[in-house]
């Protein structure tokens, strides 16, 4: 028989006068795996997981926890008795409580073993030595590991996180982020992952929900999100991208890089080439003038380059397109600073493009 989900939610809907904030979203968490709901602000992601919490009422729809019912329009089991942990950007430690108050806050049973449970956290966030330190005296990122001892302490089966690592610098949050998907991992908890981040959801979760407008509009690996994006918006979330614009002609479309592929699509319809700024090649065999080359990646198309930048680990070299005068932009490794003006053969990744009809 297939696992009994950790999470499951089915159908919910959240309105607020009258306008659905949460549209008949589903989805299930297995135990030890970490699943992000990924949007843009205000497409629901924060009002899903009070909802999960016990802090929100959905209008419809319905919440389990390992095959029980939780939740409904008539059953609500109250948020204390859901076994779930909870951490937000904020971290939300209480100022007047040490550190070893604030793990031991939901913790219960008797004396000795809250002791060794708050040390036992304590101990696996390497924040041991700051027991008795209270939450003023801690930076961002050992207030984030204290609240993270805090949310594991009851042993909760499932845990939320709500854009946790946002108020951490660059360099902090990584390691951060790391250490949380280590321990989290080692207490096969469920784990629900709010955030607006790309690179964070890639970083941690095992399944991505990508939700715009209240509803989950694709779900799957990090890989098959990336790499399968249902739709152009689905592309940009993750990355720049550069648009050709094309019409259907035996589910061919014609571009000045060649001709492309666009299966089911009728004639007559026009549709939107989109390629990432990566995946935008500079033939650097040439130097924009003499007879066209050839290229394995298609037909090669000239632009004049009207700014480049230095990004660190990239450059980012922005072209106005011969044929048209549109802006692409392509990123090459290293340092590649050529001055505005010059002319360079550009070809595309075929394998790498997506496809997709312009809506009515």
């Amino acid at each position: 028989m297939p696992a009994t989900p950790r999470l499951e939610i089915r159908n919910l809907t959240r309105r607020f006068d009258g306008r659905p904030v949460v549209d008949d979203v589903s989805l299930s968490v297995m135990p030890g795996q970490v699943t992000c709901l990924l949007g843009p602000s205000g497409c629901g992601k924060s009002t899903t997981l009070r909802m999960i919490a016990g802090v929100e009422r959905q209008d419809e729809g319905s919440i389990w926890i390992d095959g029980e019912l939780i939740c409904d329009t008539v059953v609500h089991v109250p948020a204390e008795q859901r076994r779930t942990g909870l951490m937000f950007q904020d971290f939300a430690l209480f100022p007047h409580l040490s550190v070893a108050g604030n793990v031991g806050f939901g913790l219960t049973g008797p004396a000795p073993a809250r002791r060794d449970r708050i040390g036992e956290m304590l101990e696996r966030v390497d924040m041991l030595r700051f027991i008795d330190a209270w939450p003023h005296e801690l930076s961002g990122g050992e207030q984030q590991r204290v609240a993270l001892a805090r949310a594991l302490a009851p042993n909760p089966r499932i845990m939320l996180m709500d854009e946790p690592f946002s108020g951490l610098d660059n360099r902090l949050r990584d390691d951060i982020r790391d250490t949380t998907l280590a321990i989290l991992r080692d207490a096969d908890a469920a784990v629900l992952l709010v955030t607006h981040e790309p690179e964070e959801a890639m970083r941690m979760s095992d399944d991505i929900a990508l939700m715009r407008h209240g509803r989950v509009v694709q779900q799957g690996a990090p890989y098959n999100i990336y790499n399968a994006p249902r739709d152009k918006a689905a592309v940009s979330f993750f990355s720049d991208i550069n648009v050709i614009r094309g019409v259907v002609r035996n589910a061919l479309t014609e571009t000045p890089f060649g001709q492309f592929l666009a299966p089911g699509v009728p004639d007559g319809q026009e549709v939107e080439i989109v390629i990432r700024p990566q995946h935008l090649k500079i033939d650097f065999d040439r130097n924009g003038s003499g007879p066209l080359p050839t290229a394995q990646d298609g037909t090669p198309a000239r632009g004049i380059v009207t700014r480049a930048r230095f990004m660190g680990s990239e450059s980012l070299v922005e072209f106005r397109m011969d044929h048209d005068g549109s802006i692409l932009k392509a990123t090459v490794p290293n340092v590649f600073l050529p001055s505005p003006g010059k002319p360079l053969w550009l070809t595309i990744r075929r394998d790498r493009c997506f496809v997709f009809p312009v809506p009515a």
